[in-house]
C-alpha cells in the first residue's frame, strides 16, 4: 500500500465514522458511466473498460451492505447502447451475463431485472430470468440490473401493461379514464412494489439523467461524481452519502 492509498483509507474511515445511518438513502440508483473513457486513459480497449466496470460492482454492493442501503439499481445497458458496434456490444453483453450470474451466485443479493427483455438476445434473457428465480427467496439487498433499459420505454411499457390488464377485465376506455392515476401507472413499472430512489449517483462528470428512471426519480436527489466508474472508490461513495444526508428534502413543498 502506497502513501496515497493510506491517506484515502484514513479519510474514508473518518467520513464513515461521521455518517448518520438514519440518514442513509434506502434506494440508490447508479449510472455506471465512464468505462470507455477510463480504458482510453489507461491505454486499454473498450471491452477492458467494461470488464473493469463490472468488477467494481461487487465492491459497491459491499459498501451498500455496510451502510444499510436496501435497494440498488445499476444501469448496465441502455436501449441506446444497442447502436454501438457489434465488436463492442457482443463482448459487453457477455460481461453483463457473467456479472448477473456472479451476483446471483454470491448468495447475498436478490437480483431483479428492469428493462425490456424482448430487446435482448435469448442467452441474455435466460441469464436474467435464472438469476431472478435463483435469488427470489434471498432476504438481502434488492439489486435491480437495468439491462436493455430506457426511461421512456419503461413508461410506455407501463401504460401498455395497464391497458392490457384492464382490457382483460372488460374495462371500457371511459371507465379507465376515470380511474387512471400516477399510483395506477406506478403499479405497472419495472420497479413496482419498490421504493423510488432516494439518491441517484452518476460517475464520469456528466450531469444528466439520460433517461434513467424518469418516472421514479421525480423527487430523487442527484450526485454527480467526476471520477470514471472503474476508478470509483469507497471514499467517493461515502461522500455521496454524506452530501445526501446534508440535504433537506422538500418533495415539492
Amino acid at each position: 500500500m502506497n502513501l496515497r492509498d493510506l491517506v484515502y483509507g484514513l479519510y474514508a474511515r473518518r467520513v464513515e465514522g461521521r455518517l448518520d445511518h438514519d440518514q442513509v438513502p434506502k434506494h440508490i440508483g447508479v449510472i455506471l458511466d465512464g468505462n470507455r473513457r477510463w480504458a482510453k486513459a489507461s491505454g486499454g480497449s473498450a471491452v477492458q473498460g467494461h470488464q473493469a466496470g463490472a468488477d467494481k460492482i461487487s465492491e459497491l454492493l459491499g459498501w451498500c451492505s455496510e451502510t444499510d442501503v436496501e435497494v440498488v439499481t445499476l444501469w448496465l445497458l441502455s436501449t441506446d447502447n444497442f447502436d454501438r458496434p457489434e465488436a463492442e456490444l457482443i463482448p459487453l453483453l457477455g460481461i453483463i451475463e457473467n456479472t448477473v450470474s456472479n451476483l446471483a451466485a454470491d448468495g447475498r443479493w436478490r437480483v431483479h431485472h428492469v428493462g425490456t427483455l424482448d430487446l435482448l438476445p435469448a442467452r441474455t434473457q435466460t441469464v436474467l430470468k435464472e438469476a431472478e428465480q435463483a435469488t427470489a427467496g434471498i432476504d438481502g439487498i434488492i439489486v435491480n440490473v437495468a439491462v436493455g433499459y430506457g426511461g421512456r420505454q419503461e413508461i410506455a411499457d407501463a401504460v401498455r401493461s395497464l391497458l392490457l390488464d384492464h382490457a382483460s377485465k372488460g374495462t371500457s376506455f371511459e371507465e379507465l379514464a376515470e380511474v387512471v392515476s400516477t399510483d395506477l401507472i406506478s403499479e405497472h413499472l419495472y420497479t413496482r412494489g419498490q421504493p423510488d430512489p432516494d439518491l441517484v449517483i452518476r460517475t464520469s462528470g456528466e450531469q444528466r439523467l439520460s433517461g434513467f428512471m424518469l418516472w421514479q426519480s421525480a423527487h430523487s436527489e442527484y450526485y454527480f461524481c467526476e471520477v470514471f466508474w472503474p476508478a470509483f472508490r469507497k471514499v467517493d461513495f461515502l461522500r455521496a452519502l454524506r452530501d445526501y444526508a446534508a440535504r433537506h428534502r422538500r418533495y415539492g413543498t
